[in-house]
Parts: C-alpha cells; structure tokens; sequence
C-alpha cells in the first residue's frame, strides 16, 4: 500500500511538470491540460461547432486514450466491456461538459489553474465537491447504474481507431478541417505535435497505471478515508506550482499570477464558477469518474466511458453552438439556464437510478 501512494505521488509530480510544460511549448496559459476544453476544440476542428477561436485536434487527448490503451494491452489489462445505461452516460458527460464550460475548465484544469496562481479556481473547487458530496448521498444510498457485461475486442478498440483516425487527420490537416487562425483564439496556441502527443502518452500511460482521478480521490476520502488518489492530485497541484514559479523566474514569460482578475481564459463570477462545477461534480460522480478518468477506461476498452466522451463532446458542441459557454467576459444567460438545467436533470438521473431502481428490484 505504502508503495502504491509513494508510485501515485511520483506520477502526480511528473503530471503536473509537464502540464507547467506544455504551456512553456505553447498551450495556452493555466491550460497545459484540460479534458473539457481539449475535447472542445476537437469538436471545433471536426466542424461540429462554429466558435472559430476554439477549433483544434489536440494531440493530448489522443495520446491519453493511446497511451492507456498501450499500458493495458502491455499488463494484459485490455478488457472489452459496456452495456451499462449507455444512453444515461450520454446524458451524465452531455451535462458535466455543460458545468465545465460555465467554469471554463474541467478538474484537471482546476487544479492546474490554482497552480498558476488563479484563485476563481477556488470557487470550482468548493462547488467540485459539493457536487460529489451530493453523489456521494446516492451512493450511499444505493445508486448504480447496473453491472457491464464483456465485449467483442473489436467493439473496446473501435474508439481507439478513432484516435488513431484523427491523429491522421491533425498530420495531413485535410481541407474540410477547421483549425483556428493564428491569433485568432486559444485554439491557435499549442505545442508542436510530437511534444502534445509525447505528453498524451506518457500522462495516458501514468494514469492508467495509478487509477489517477479527481473525483474518486475526493469521493474516497470522504467515504472510506483513503487519500492515496488524493495525493496524486496534491502532487500535480504542488509540482505544476513550482514549475510555474521556476520558468516564471527563468524566462520573460508569466506563469504564475496570483489573483481573480485578469487570468488566463478564466472569469471571475464565483456564484458561477461555483455552480458550473457543482454539475461537473455531481455528473461525474454519478458516472464513476472524472473526464480523464473517462478517457483512460476508453483506452481499457470501456465502451460506457466511451460513450460519456462522446456526450461531453456532443455537450462542447451544444454549448457553443447555443451560447452556452463562458468566455473571459463572463458567463451568458443561457448557459445560466443550462447549468440548472443540468442539475436538476442530475438529479432526476441520480434519483431515478438510486430509488425507483429499488422498487423495481421487489
């Protein structure tokens, strides 16, 4: 056991360098990482939604998804299987993408926010685990969304070629993809593709190793106590800090900014920030993991959290198709509305799969 924490602490550290990293190699700013606005910008260069400032195959999530799926075919840890409410867990990533957008960014990009000085992350924060608090009630009380049931090989690579597919795509950049102009918005800042796709893997390979995920660490500390997952996430926290610190002393660039105002890509209504993340919060825990939790099962063969991934990408596209995305301006009112929205659809789902489940098992 002792081992174990030591192993998920190393690979805390070594994450959390290279998101401080990437933003060195170009990402943008308090953004080396970040599930929810990489999936976006996917969605973006794949032309399913029209916010040109956001438009990019990220690398990063290929490799998470490859790298995972390399470590479990190498430890024979490649299980094909699904079939647990798909259409729920559409719905339950749909959502969470939803929360994130409103807080403009997902767990992993929290925690790297705090690490850059951006103290709005704090509000998230608070909300992240009030919304796991309130999954953690249902869990208590009996939610499941059923057993999975073991599938073809062919059906858990399938989202693997995926990856693979838009790999090919971000290389031969093809006309009918959307990338963003120079300048032209977030999406234009990256690293080069070999070093996003080099930290994908390496980050993909290390959390499929170490279980790393943001909301079962929260959600076993409060159960059962167990911070070893807890402690991976600390690590980045404190490893991605000092990075920050050091390049901001080494270079002319600024990593670290302590303050509300004025950071990177951020907004700075807390009430706002605090609900998006509330939803996030919830949705995950009713999903049994956080976006790259998520991704790194997909890369296990798990069509369930392949499906999620889908709906929080769906979500991406909704969201900025509809106005329901912050921007550093702030928070729009429909996305006000589609946070509430979300949450009570949450809560109908966490309900439903929790009480009325029981009844039907009499």
């Amino acid at each position: 056991m002792k081992n174990e924490k030591v192993s998920i602490i190393l690979a805390g550290c070594i994450i959390g360098i290279i998101g401080s990293i990437l933003v060195f190699f170009g990402n943008p700013a308090n953004m080396g990482f970040c599930i929810a606005c990489f999936l976006r910008d996917t969605t973006g260069a794949l032309g399913l939604h029209q916010a040109a400032a956001v438009q990019y195959i990220r690398p990063e999530i290929i490799g998470l998804v490859l790298g995972s799926f390399l470590l479990a075919m190498a430890k024979k840890e490649f299980l094909p299987r699904g079939g647990s409410a798909p259409l729920t867990r559409f719905l339950l990533g749909f959502f969470v993408m939803v929360g994130c957008l409103m807080f403009l960014g997902c767990p992993f990009r929290m925690i790297l926010r705090l690490a850059g000085g951006d103290l709005n992350a704090i509000f998230g924060f608070l909300g992240f685990f009030g919304g796991i608090l309130a999954g953690i009630f249902f869990l208590n009380k009996g939610y499941t969304l059923k057993r999975t049931y073991k599938l073809p090989k062919a059906e858990g690579k399938a989202f693997i070629g995926i990856q693979a597919a838009l790999l090919i795509l971000l290389i031969a950049a093809p006309a009918f993809i959307h990338f963003t102009e120079p300048e032209g918005g977030p999406g234009a800042k990256h690293a080069a593709i070999i070093i996003s796709l080099a930290a994908g893997l390496i980050v993909g390979a290390l959390a499929q190793r170490t279980r790393l995920c943001m909301v079962g660490g929260l959600r076993d500390f409060v159960l059962f106590r167990e911070w070893k997952l807890l402690a991976g996430f600390l690590a980045i926290l404190i490893s991605a800090l000092f990075c920050n610190l050091i390049l901001t002393g080494a270079t002319s660039g600024t990593y670290f900014t302590l303050g509300l105002a004025g950071q990177p890509i951020a907004h700075t209504d807390g009430l706002w920030n605090f609900l998006g993340m509330l939803l996030a919060g919830f949705g995950c825990v009713l999903l049994g993991g956080c976006p790259l939790r998520q991704l790194i099962l997909s890369g296990e063969g798990n069509t369930d959290s392949a499906i999620t991934v889908i709906g929080m990408m769906v979500g991406a596209a909704f969201s900025h198709n509809f106005g329901l995305a912050s921007s550093p301006e702030g928070p729009t009112a429909n996305g006000k509305i589609a946070v509430l929205i979300g949450i009570a659809v949450v809560a109908v789902i966490a309900v439903m799969n929790t009480f009325y489940q029981k009844e039907e098992g009499k």
